[in-house]
């Protein structure tokens, strides 16, 4: 098997590219390395595509590594020929392969191994040839009946012959490949219901759909129904029709043995392939889903993870509660902790007044102008205490709800306790969410990927394949933005490109010891942190405020060279980067031809672009660009909602079926997939992201079961919508 070149027509790159890929790929580098500072070798593919390519790589040579398995163990069995051999390499999934090995795996004792025990293989296989035109299945038969090897009649010697014929049917790769064909294209998948009581899962209670066009959230939906005991799910296809095809198969004529040959193919479906079959499409259509899934969790925590931060406010963080007050923390615009305190306005106590007097006195004492309140109990009262503190202030303050979902793992967690072991569970989670406002990023790499709560059926997929699609997203938003080596802690260390988590921990070691890093090869300098990490890690970390300018970029140490003999060539200095006088930069380049001046420079076009855009905008973080999240500064209740108003609003939530969005009454009204807009999508990811700031109206409000519904579409074009 070529894999690079069907690597190559897969992914629509050029064989060259492919095959650097590869090579980069083995020699250990990290995809966020390959995809930034490795762009003339790969054709600048991005980290998503480097990311798929990897994966189907190592899929394609497992694959290879199966075929020699395979091929070693039937030319042991010595049953190789060179049509099997064929088959083998021309294999191009796992479940053909495994096909090809069926009949030569080694199987547990059952019927056809009984019956070929007591000597009826070669009546099988009479039977099997239907070369035998003349006289009757009986006659041959009788000739098998032993005494000794346990058949006492012609009868008993039939059924045990059918037995291997089922056997051999079953085992066929070329019968399976043409149902599984005809399964994908025309099977339901069914669920009823299991109990006689009510749950979430009524919907499915009699419930089908073409196994061709199940949406994968209802394929996770059922299998979560099916677990719990509420729903019984089967694969339905027409019986009939599949038999006739495997007799269409099979059957070559008139026999002596045709009727034994029809009822062993019947048996064989019904007994050993449908529910084979069966097991197999249902979980092929939990591994689709499970994909769809991670993909979808994977989009949205990037989205979030690279929210706009909130700088230069000094924020305080509102972690609400019910008996045990809120516990309230004030951090500096670093995130520094300035104070931390308890107030009561909520139930059972209700010491609104002075709770609103201690709030009072620490947003003036320390200057506070933004602040973070959680989401979880008691969010909707403490939003409304909030909106009624703010009225009163003297000083312009908004604030904004923060989903803090994983907050309270990562108060109970090691890392926690490190950081604040003077604080208790519920003071660290105040600091969290403040932190959270301030820059998402920093603080959300130090919980779970899986516990921030944008994800859909996260409990019901592969943990080890969302770990890995999410510890590659949080990789690479952190390598994306850059993270200051100053001020970084271990946790976002640890997910830079190259960086181990000893190694992260050692570099906040050095620091303490020696003090804030001046350059970037102080790096080398750390323990364990040898010339391979080095590389990958160094243009990923900045120094502000750095002597060589070029430190507080995402220019590469290898490339410092390139730029100032782009510098000098422009007549350009450090100063004139660090003060950003470089506006007309790019202009100059391709006045003066890219590929003239990136040959005077050493380097590609690529990376040429890249650092003529560093040097433009030295130590620029790219998500000042995004819109910025919306700050609030008063509340509406579910019961102030009217059909048709127009609100604005957060998108939180990114599914299958539609988008949830946060329009400031404490519950995310949904916008559905058919409300998002007038044409065709196939997924609202096609149109909307986490974190987007979206203008919708009320299409309707359960207050009971706490259901907002709403539309993106404008009153006047849903109605004309509704129309076609």
């Amino acid at each position: 098997m070529d894999i690079i070149k069907i690597l190559s027509e897969e992914f629509k790159i050029q064989k060259t590219y492919t095959q650097n890929i590869v090579d980069l790929i083995d020699a250990d580098n990290t995809i966020p390395f390959i995809a930034r500072y490795r762009k003339e070798m790969t054709g600048s593919c991005d980290d998503q595509v480097l990311r798929e390519l990897n994966e189907r790589l190592t899929y394609l040579r497992n694959l290879e590594k199966r075929k020699e398995e395979i091929i070693s163990s039937i030319t042991e069995q010595e049953k190789m020929t060179d049509e099997i051999m064929q088959s083998i390499y021309e294999a191009t999934t796992l479940a053909r392969l495994e096909d090809i090995y069926r009949p030569y795996k080694q199987k547990r004792r059952t019927r056809a191994t009984v019956a070929k025990e007591k000597g009826l293989e070669p009546l099988a296989n009479l039977i099997y040839l239907q070369m035998e035109k003349e006289g009757s299945l009986e006659e041959f038969a009788a000739r098998y009946i032993s005494e000794e090897k346990g058949v006492n009649s012609a009868e008993e010697a039939i059924l045990g012959a059918m037995d291997i014929i089922a056997e051999m049917v079953s085992d066929s790769p070329e019968a399976r490949a043409m149902l599984r064909e005809y399964m994908h294209k025309s099977a339901v998948i069914r669920s009823v219901n299991a109990k006689e009581e009510d749950s979430v899962y009524a919907m499915y209670y009699d419930y089908a759909e073409p196994v061709s066009k199940v949406p994968s959230h209802r394929v996770l939906a059922m299998n979560r129904g099916e677990k719990e005991e509420f729903l019984k799910v089967s694969i339905d296809v027409s019986e009939e029709t599949m038999i006739s095809m495997l007799f269409t198969m099979f059957i070559k004529g008139e026999s002596v043995g045709k009727k034994a040959m029809e009822d062993a193919i019947a048996d064989s479906y019904k007994r050993l392939i449908f529910p084979s079959m069966e097991r197999e499409l249902r979980s092929e259509l939990t591994d689709m889903a499970g994909e769809q899934a991670i993909k979808i969790f994977g989009v949205n925590l990037k989205q979030l993870l690279m929210q706009p931060p909130v700088k230069g406010k000094i924020t305080l963080g509102l972690d609400p509660a019910y008996r045990t007050g809120c516990k309230i923390a004030v951090v500096d615009a670093t995130g520094k902790v300035l104070d931390t305190t308890v107030v009561y306005p909520t139930p059972p106590q209700n010491k609104t007044e002075e709770a609103k007097a201690k709030l009072k006195a620490l947003i003036k004492k320390h200057g506070v102008t933004a602040i973070a309140i959680g989401n979880g109990t008691a969010s909707k009262e403490s939003e409304i205490f909030v909106a009624d503190l703010i009225k009163e202030l003297d000083q312009e303050v908004a604030y904004m709800v923060v989903n803090e979902a994983g907050a309270s793992v990562y108060s109970a967690s090691k890392l926690g306790a490190q950081e604040f072991p003077d604080f208790d569970v519920s003071l660290r989670s105040a600091v969290s969410i403040a932190r959270r406002m301030q820059d998402p990023l920093s603080e959300l790499v130090k919980i779970d990927p899986k516990s921030v709560g944008v994800g859909q059926y996260q409990h019901d997929v592969s943990e080890k394949r969302l770990d890995e699609t999410l510890g590659g997203v949080v990789e690479d938003c952190v390598n994306r933005v850059g993270v200051d080596l100053n001020t970084a802690s271990a946790s976002l260390l640890s997910h830079v490109s190259g960086l181990s988590s000893a190694v992260a921990k050692n570099i906040v070691t050095y620091r303490e010891e020696n003090g804030a890093f001046a350059a970037r090869n102080g790096l080398k300098k750390v323990s364990k942190l040898g010339p391979k990490a080095y590389e990958q890690c160094a243009g990923f970390l900045r120094i502000p405020g750095a002597k060589n300018v070029l430190d507080n970029t995402s220019v590469h140490p290898e490339s410092y060279e390139a730029a100032k003999q782009l510098l000098d060539i422009f007549s350009y200095t450090n100063q004139d980067v660090a003060e950003g006088r470089l506006g007309e930069l790019r202009d100059k380049v391709k006045a003066a031809g890219e590929s003239q001046v990136a040959e005077k420079c050493g380097v590609g076009v690529p990376t040429l672009r890249d650092i003529v855009g560093e040097l433009m905008k030295p130590g620029r973080d790219l998500r000042d660009e995004l819109p910025p999240p919306m700050l609030r500064t008063d509340v509406m209740d579910m019961k102030d909602l009217k059909e048709g108003m127009e609100l604005k609003g957060t998108v939180r939530n990114v599914i299958d079926f539609g988008v949830f969005v946060d329009i400031g009454v404490h519950q995310d009204g949904l916008v559905h997939i058919s409300q998002i807009t007038n044409r065709y999508i196939k997924h609202p990811s096609e149109v909307l992201k986490v974190g987007d700031i979206v203008t919708v109206w009320v299409l309707g409000v359960d207050v009971n079961k706490k259901r907002i519904s709403l539309t993106m579409k404008k009153p006047a074009e849903n109605t004309a919508g509704n129309q076609k």
